[in-house]
């Protein structure tokens, strides 16, 4: 079992744990309930991997209808957890104030039937909101970069971008439909895709390589990898993203006669031992640099010595935790979790808030996005 795998099932499970332990103290259920409560939490802990098993062994329907139950449960027990320990905490220090002023004092100011039954309530409003309403309520983001390197003829030049769709069980042909809508209205002259478009469950997808296929820009479409391609299976990954249309940059720059962009892959791929990427600097050193060069990487991890040679990175992955409270834990690893950033030297990252969903079809005060990137030419400048 990977490190990473591990971590997740040790967290995730003592999670499980903490939830069982506030639902029994507040309830007070016997030894029936609470075995079957803990049989169902088992269930749902090792539901990532069931889901999977069953996918690849071909029963698609259930591993969908799983997909979705084990998926809104983590959303819901994350939301749980924060609400719950929250709580937790206004008890604390509501105790420490009162034995403060009465040192006999023992009564909190929420009792444990009710904070069990306000993170049990706000959890699942918030999911139904987050599933319903903001999931599906895709943004479209603008973002303005003036530049005096675009050629002679060209004032203007559009990229849309598209981060993190997780193509999969659970986003469909449905979604993707929306999405390709949007890039359609905004008649972009590049598309872009910085990683993540397919998820680990990529099987029995039809009408999604047609879907991405209906938009073909002046200037092109290139996509880079990110680390769902990898658990995907990095050969059908690449396949499926060809066969729509895209360019894949995996270590490469090009020139399309107005811009330069250039690629790499995402690290998840040296990690598993399967490819050793070249370095950014390498990449983006064999462009000349009296061109406006766009810099496409799935993580917004800005390589210090490279930060000179683009003029923009366009990157993914974080979606902004998607769930809030969790953007504070994504911004741990990913401080430059979403948004536009300037860079010393003046180069510019915009880090993408994804455009579908990992995991729970949920998200919370992070909605998805399609980014609109005009690079016009600085005023003054012919």
């Amino acid at each position: 079992m990977s490190p990473i795998v591990l971590v997740f099932f040790t967290v995730y499970g003592g999670v499980h744990v903490y939830a069982f332990l506030r639902a029994r103290s507040a309830l007070g259920f016997g030894t029936a309930a609470g075995v079957a409560l803990a049989a169902f939490m088992l269930v749902m802990v090792m539901t990532p991997f069931i889901v999977r098993v069953l996918e690849n062994q071909g029963y698609d329907l259930t591993a969908r209808t799983l997909a979705y139950v084990g998926y809104l449960w983590l959303a819901v027990l994350f939301l749980f957890f924060c609400s719950s320990v929250a709580l937790d905490v206004v008890n604390l220090l509501s105790g420490i104030v009162g034995r403060a002023a009465h040192p006999r004092s023992l009564a909190s100011l929420v009792p444990v039937k009710s904070s069990f039954a306000i993170s049990v309530g706000l959890s699942v409003l918030i999911c139904l909101y987050g599933y319903f309403i903001e999931a599906k309520d895709i943004r479209t983001e603008h973002l303005t970069v003036e530049t005096t390197k675009l050629p002679a003829g060209v004032d203007r030049l559009r990229i849309v971008q598209i981060s993190d769709v997780h193509l999969g069980l659970i986003v469909r042909a449905s979604r993707l439909s929306k999405v390709m809508d949007i890039v359609r209205a905004e008649k972009p002259d590049i598309f872009i895709s910085t990683g993540d478009l397919v998820d680990a469950q990529i099987n029995q997808m039809p009408g999604l390589v047609e879907l991405l296929n209906e938009v073909n820009p002046k200037y092109g479409k290139y996509a880079v990898t990110g680390n769902h391609e990898y658990y995907a299976g990095i050969a059908q990954a690449l396949d499926f993203t060809k066969r729509a249309g895209f360019t894949l940059l995996r270590g490469e720059a090009v020139s399309n006669g107005v811009i330069n962009i250039a690629g790499v892959d995402d690290p998840t791929g040296a990690q598993l031992g399967i490819e050793k990427p070249e370095s950014d600097v390498a990449v983006l050193s064999r462009l000349p640099r009296d061109k406006f060069t766009l810099f496409l990487k799935h993580r917004p991890v800005i390589d210090k010595d490279a930060v000179h040679l683009f003029d923009l990175q366009l990157s993914g992955h974080t979606h902004k935790g998607q769930i809030y409270p969790f953007r504070y834990v994504s911004e741990i690893s990913y401080p430059l979790n979403s948004g536009k950033f300037v860079l010393p030297g003046g180069a510019i990252l915009y880090t993408s808030r994804g455009t579908g969903t990992w995991g729970p079809p949920v998200r919370f005060l992070a909605p998805p996005e399609v980014t609109v990137i005009d690079i016009v030419r600085k005023k003054g400048h012919s």
